[in-house]
């Protein structure tokens, strides 16, 4: 059986497609700190559009990180938001893509940059509270943006060059916990055997992405796993990044991938927490749940937001205060959660 668009979101993909096609200068960003999804995302989009002969410049809110540079073909098309190129960049675009968040406050500085551009969204996370207007393709029952970027080829019928296909599989094999979570749905996997069809080599994505890490990663996570503690009654687990090591070893965001998963995987955690200090002083929790506590809904109580299941936040320090104020609603959310009726049998 073959991938098929859902017949919900066709209307939305083709609206989507009709903008894309019209730009000649666009602009693409994704969320602050990204991740395999949006950055995935942003690269087949970006491959595709230029492919179509638009200029095409991807302006993040932070640093592109250096794990995924592998799948940009050419470095020229990363530009750096405080810089006088995206400015210029901004001035000259016709449209603003935003991938993988469908938020204001989710796209940090680029928000002044793209302000007055035509703004297409495309996201499958759940709405917030502050959403980005424009025209929008948004589908939480995706498994990631990648399989929305997915449906724009499909309805455009390609071009299906190499690298938008391998950031299409990047950005479906990071959010998917490299296929391990529940929105590894049949459609997801029905979607990646395609793109395996058309040319993409798993054990060489993967061996990029995960294969190899440098030595300083596993001393950051030497000192972090002294800090790993449980609250065995609470149904919690956390772990905190020292500052003082992660400025030692000369450490960069890239190193922190997958540290959270460590206090989720101790048995008996419903819910797994990773703290760190930002440069700018402010505390980034990273929220993983094991079970059916919504960490989704856990961090939207501290402005951030995320997925039911992997989200994260950003609190005024200092550290005491922020570990404090969130794990005790941590322990309310899994206390409540575990007290909550089941639902009736239909």
């Amino acid at each position: 059986m073959a991938y098929s668009t859902p017949r919900s979101r066709r209307s939305s993909v083709r609206a989507v497609r009709n903008a894309l096609m019209a730009s000649r200068k666009a602009i693409l960003t994704t969320h602050l700190n990204a991740d395999g999804d949006g950055v995935g995302s942003q690269v087949a989009l970006a491959t595709w559009l230029r492919g179509n002969g638009a200029e095409v410049h991807i302006i993040n809110p932070t640093p592109f990180p250096d794990s995924f540079r592998f799948l940009v073909p050419d470095e020229e098309w990363i530009v750096e938001a405080g810089s006088e190129e995206a400015k210029v960049a901004a001035a000259r675009a016709d449209l603003a893509v935003v991938l993988d968040t469908g938020e204001v406050p989710r796209i940090g500085r680029v928000r002044s940059l793209i302000r007055n551009l035509k703004t297409v969204v495309v996201d499958h996370h759940p709405a917030g509270d502050r959403p980005l207007g424009g025209i929008s393709l948004r589908d939480d029952t995706a498994c990631a943006t990648g399989e929305l970027v997915y449906d724009i080829f499909l309805d455009a019928q390609g071009p299906w060059d190499r690298a938008a296909l391998d950031g299409m599989y990047a950005a479906i094999l990071t959010d998917t916990g490299s296929f391990r979570f529940t929105n590894s749905t049949p459609a997801c996997h029905r979607l990646v055997a395609e793109l395996i069809e058309m040319g993409v080599n798993p054990e060489e994505v993967y061996s990029r992405i995960y294969g190899s890490a440098p030595v300083r990663k596993y001393r950051l996570m030497e000192r972090a796993l002294k800090t790993l503690d449980f609250d065995e009654e609470g149904g919690v687990a956390w772990m905190q990044v020292p500052t003082d090591a992660y400025r030692e070893l000369g450490a960069i965001p890239d190193d922190l991938e997958g540290l959270v998963d460590i206090p989720r995987g101790v048995e008996g955690a419903e819910v797994g927490l990773l703290f760190r200090s930002s440069n700018s002083g402010e505390i980034k929790v990273s929220f993983r749940s094991n079970g059916d506590v919504d960490v989704n809904a856990l961090a939207r109580r501290f402005d951030g937001g995320g997925h039911v299941k992997a989200s994260g936040c950003m609190l005024p320090g200092p550290m005491e205060r922020a570990m404090g104020e969130v794990l005790e609603a941590t322990r309310d959310a899994v206390r409540d959660t575990a007290g909550a009726p089941e639902a009736e049998p239909a």
